[in-house]
């Protein structure tokens, strides 16, 4: 008997058909093959499906499953109705990111923002779609003018777009196009009636099978490879956003899809594994990989986090993450010495 409701259970799956957006980035890539995997038809999209060097990493994928690569733009209005039709869930991972923008309201902002308003409006188009899984960030959570530390982060906060724009620290339009772009999700929703869930990842690392290495993995492992300018774009982010928080990707993907399939599921969920800052993490990195020289003197830099990301309400949902800080970096040093960029 146990046997025929498993056989159901995989049945009933196998019709489950979702659109991942974007599907040629590091996260999106992951859920697409998981998605592929869990026995899911998968449309995903990209701007350019013509181009196979951008998207081997898919055409690899399709021995897994039924996967189809559909040309969409954010900001092209309408060019995501054909992925998204017929689809039971939609995940909104894409967004535009350009940290070298000099004008990052044109390159980040009202992209982002667009690109919400483009992807809500297909959904609510394909009657099919009876949720809609978006990536935010925790740069859309911890980002404010508060001093002091022991803050503990949750769902109910959002990063002060006022402060950044008045501030304008280094690096300052992709938090503000996350906060802007997830509020604009929300203000949709209600406005529509769309079932909306939205995870809202730390610092994402982990082994990818994109084409390049992800920016996000750089940043995570600056200090085992010694890149001088992401160290200082992490100490950045430590005195931005208050911590060094990181999460496995594979743990964010299967965020994603647990939130996606969890019928009691709602509202916002903190996806985030480790909250550490940039002082303690080379501590640790240092002591388990003695060999690659990893620096722990950063002067006046504030030794601690000055809070902390909570993932409570992911956890209690029924969640487990399934990689502490060793398994995160261990997966991701496998990985960077398979693209030569760390030796032995």
């Amino acid at each position: 008997m146990a046997g025929l409701v498993q056989q159901h259970d995989h049945e009933e799956k196998k019709s489950m058909k979702a659109c991942v957006i974007g599907g040629t980035g590091f996260v999106a890539s992951l859920l697409v093959k998981l998605l592929l995997r869990k026995g899911y038809l998968v449309n995903t999209t990209a701007r350019d499906p013509g181009d196979e060097k951008k998207i081997s990493h898919l055409l690899a994928l399709k021995d897994l499953g039924e996967l189809k690569v559909f040309k969409a733009n954010l900001t092209d209005e309408g060019s995501f109705d054909a992925a998204v039709e017929g689809c039971d869930v939609v995940f909104l991972v894409a967004t535009p990111v350009n940290f070298a923008s000099q004008d990052p309201e044109a390159d980040m902002i009202k992209p982002a923002m667009q690109g919400v308003i483009n992807v809500l409006t297909a959904c609510t188009k394909a009657k099919s779609v009876k949720r809609v899984v978006m990536t935010s960030s925790a740069a859309a959570v911890s980002i404010n003018s508060l001093t002091g530390d022991g803050l503990v982060m949750s769902e109910e906060d959002w990063t002060d777009v006022d402060f950044l724009y008045s501030k304008k620290p280094p690096l300052w339009g992709y938090p503000v196009s996350k906060t802007l772009a997830e509020k604009e999700a929300w203000k949709f929703a209600k406005e529509n009636n769309l079932d909306l869930i939205t995870v809202i990842p730390s610092l994402i690392t982990g082994a990818a099978f994109t084409p390049d290495v992800p920016s996000s993995i750089g940043l995570a492992t600056c200090l085992l490879t010694g890149n001088e300018s992401l160290i200082n774009g992490m100490k950045g982010m430590q005195l931005l956003s208050g911590s060094i928080s990181i999460t496995h990707v594979e743990d964010v993907c299967r965020a994603h899809i647990f939130l996606a399939e969890n019928k009691s599921a709602s509202g916002r969920y903190i996806c985030c594994a480790v909250n550490t800052s940039v002082v303690d993490l080379a501590k640790f990195l240092s002591n388990k990989y003695p060999q690659y020289n990893v620096p722990t003197d950063f002067g006046e830099l504030p030794s601690k986090a000055k809070l902390i990301l909570s993932s409570e309400k992911l956890v209690n949902e029924g969640f487990e993450f399934k990689h502490g800080i060793g398994e995160i970096y261990d997966s991701t040093v496998e990985y960077l010495k398979s693209k030569d960029i760390l030796k032995n």
